[in-house]
């Protein structure tokens, strides 16, 4: 019947590279919606979505302002960055910059500790890393989400990250602040390289999820999250998200979310295995990541190269 061929096309499909499987995607299907073509071809539904996002050209270049300024000073909240952008003349309200912050995914570092129960199935948990020394890869993972300015719009980029050697374990962009891609990248993470004992991100709703936190604890990760209003708490990945955004999102304007996957992978792939690290003696992550486990854990080396 028409469900076995239809289960048999995505059993196939599914064989076939992520871009090819993409290309399947067919906007007009007389039968199938794009929800249902994307379940088939097993790609999130956010991946396919890459039209611009519905934001005036003004919004757009006051975000890029907000981010710039957000690298600088993470620890600005609605009330200063509007002060700020009203000093450098523009004519701005808290209204209309707490609604970009929130799109931008930058509002859970300054939203007030809340004393009522936590949205069900959104638990949050204890900060795990003060005091401990991290002396190991996989000892301890991090997870954070930043925004991509592009020429006519914007995206979501979620990066997992080693804390001892600062390597960027997966990626994976998205045109939503939907948890799906996350989980993505979380899958790829512990396919690859096995699972950490902790992975700390901050309170953001990706990352308090059922579906994050239950993918973690299946694994056997402990969770660790950043206190309200402590950037600092992940600083090794906010530190990422500057550079990559002054080494490479910023030099371009991207058109589409092809165009940004190349160049964020491109600009990966330099910075773990070419880009010389200042903390690591001037040896790039993935140089280091793999001497050490090739100390510890000689049958992984396969998988890092993978």
């Amino acid at each position: 019947g028409a469900g076995g061929g239809q289960l048999f096309f995505g059993k196939k499909a599914q064989a076939l590279g992520r871009e090819v499987r993409r290309g399947m995607i067919e906007r007009d299907h007389p039968d199938l919606s794009i929800g249902q073509q994307c379940a088939l071809l097993s790609i999130p539904r956010s991946s396919f979505y890459y039209s611009p996002q519905g934001e005036t050209e003004q919004n757009l270049a006051l975000m890029r302002l907000i981010d710039v300024q957000f690298l600088d000073t993470p620890f600005f909240g609605v009330r200063q960055m509007t002060w700020h952008l009203r000093n450098d003349g523009h004519a701005v309200n808290e209204k209309r910059i707490r609604r970009l912050m929130r799109l931008m995914g930058l509002m859970p570092i300054y939203q007030k500790p809340n004393t009522s129960k936590p949205t069900k199935g959104h638990k949050t948990y204890p900060y795990l890393l003060r005091g401990l020394r991290v002396d190991r890869p996989n000892q301890v993972w991090c997870v954070d989400i930043t925004y991509l300015p592009m020429r006519r719009g914007f995206l979501y980029l979620v990066a997992i990250m080693d804390w001892h050697t600062r390597m960027v374990l997966s990626w994976r962009i998205s045109n939503t602040l939907e948890a799906d891609f996350c989980v993505e990248a979380l899958n790829e993470a512990i396919y690859r390289f096995g699972p950490p004992d902790i992975m700390n991100s901050d309170q953001g709703s990706q990352f308090t999820s059922f579906a994050w936190t239950d993918r973690l604890r299946r694994s056997g990760i402990r969770i660790s999250m950043d206190g309200k209003g402590r950037y600092l708490d992940n600083i090794f990945i906010e530190r990422l998200w500057r550079t990559l955004k002054y080494e490479c999102v910023y030099l371009h304007a991207w058109e589409t979310g092809t165009h940004a996957r190349a160049g964020v992978r491109n600009w990966m792939e330099f910075y773990n295995h070419r880009r010389p690290h200042k903390a690591l003696g001037g040896r790039p992550p993935a140089v280091v990541y793999s001497l050490q486990i090739e100390a510890t854990q000689p049958d992984q080396q396969e998988q890092i190269r993978a």
